[in-house]
């Protein structure tokens, strides 16, 4: 019984987070005043992957 709550939670927080992903690109396209949606990891980073976010982009 633990397993299957734990999958289906597991499987709920993906679905989750792959909808706020389009939600933010959905309101960027709206909104272009704001700029782009950042991606996952490509936003604080200290700017040591700057040029692996910029040429993810391009």
């Amino acid at each position: 019984m633990i397993y299957l709550v734990t999958i289906s939670l597991l499987l709920a927080m993906l679905l989750g987070w792959l909808a706020v992903e389009r939600l933010a690109q959905h309101f960027a396209r709206r909104h272009p005043e704001f700029g782009p949606a950042r991606k996952l990891g490509c936003g604080g980073c200290g700017k040591h992957c700057e040029g692996h976010c910029k040429t993810e982009h391009d």
